[in-house]
């Protein structure tokens, strides 16, 4: 039997414990047999020798990534614990300030936060167009904005176009009141909210106002020849064949664009098919188009997502199984 204590002087000792004591019962689960206490600003760790060492690295792990961020999310937390693989998602503690995306309002900085989100700005560097396709909560989107945004801070664009396809996922907008800006923008909101997190409110009205930023349906893009601009298509899972299509052949010589979706959440009409599972297919292996597919481990939003995303996953698998029709193969080799 170890004892071991760490201090926590260095940090605020609620971001490491979390509201609640979340973030310590995150670590008390993940060590199920060592014997963890919080006695102020101290820890104290009983147990195996091995098992205390592991728990020091990963504890001393958080602390850096602390004292040089401030703050650090339940889910990133757990990521921090349950990353077991040298480099599989990143380097926690030794992190460049170069690798800083975007710096936000009140100094909030916007980073890649996993593997894959490091991978997808390294393909949008190498490449004028990126399909990232993975489920909710990975982050492809925030990213995407976040290269959109730092290549006009840096002139390397002069606007930033952002679309999807006016899809409805379930619910009916036509019946809301309004003019087609006010009905399409709750739909366009997520793009909105991330934008809020990288420009000051007023630079952000200015760039809107002026269109620099432009939010706008796909089907705006129709005739249209999109140059010196970044292009994010989010949710291109809903467009289909015909608008992808179009959309591609819109890119001026000038421009880079983002494709980003989730095939598991199709909301077109029964008799409409996606276009996204084909172009992935096809275009993939075309010098300056890079691929992603992120999955689970990249979701950095609330710890409970990436159970969800997996319970769906087992289910849908469940599914199949009894009707006898096999899944589509996603190939996670690029």
């Amino acid at each position: 039997m170890t004892e071991s204590i760490i201090n926590l002087d260095s940090i605020n000792p609620i971001e490491f414990f979390g509201v609640n004591n979340g973030k310590l019962d995150l670590l008390k689960k993940k060590f199920p047999l060592l014997k963890i206490l919080s006695r102020g600003t101290q820890l104290k760790l009983s147990g195996a020798p091995e098992e205390v060492a592991t728990a020091k690295d990963k504890i001393g792990q958080i602390v850096k990534y602390l004292e040089r961020n401030g703050n650090l999310s339940e889910g990133y937390f757990e990521q921090i614990l349950g990353e077991e693989e040298a480099g599989k998602v990143d380097n926690f503690t030794d992190r460049n300030p170069n690798d800083v995306l975007v710096f936000g309002p009140n100094g909030r900085t916007v980073r890649a936060k996993t593997a894959n989100q490091q991978k997808m700005v390294g393909l949008a560097e190498k490449n004028d167009i990126v399909f990232a396709i993975g489920p909710a909560g990975t982050g492809k989107t925030y990213t995407a904005v976040a290269l959109a945004v730092r290549a006009l801070k840096n002139k390397a664009v002069r606007k930033i176009i952002l679309t999807r396809p006016a899809v409805e996922a379930g619910e009916s907008l036509g019946f809301l009141p309004g003019d087609l800006k006010e009905k399409i923008d709750p739909y366009l909101r997520p793009l909105y909210d991330a934008l809020d997190d990288m420009i000051p409110a007023v630079k952000l009205s200015y760039f809107m106002t002026n269109r620099v930023i432009e939010i706008a349906p796909l089907a705006y893009m129709r005739g249209r020849t999109l140059d010196n601009s970044f292009i994010i298509l989010d949710e291109a899972q809903n467009a289909t064949d015909l608008q992808l299509k179009m959309f591609l052949t819109r890119i001026g010589a000038s421009a880079k664009a983002i494709i980003t979706g989730d095939l598991t959440q199709i909301d077109l009409p029964k008799n409409q098919k996606s276009g996204l599972e084909k172009a992935t297919r096809i275009l993939r292996h075309i010098d300056g188009i890079g691929y992603l597919q992120l999955d689970e481990e990249d979701v950095v939003r609330h710890r409970l997502v990436k159970a969800i995303i997996r319970a769906y996953e087992g289910a849908k698998e469940e599914e199949e199984q009894r009707s006898g029709e096999p899944r589509p193969i996603i190939d996670r080799r690029h």
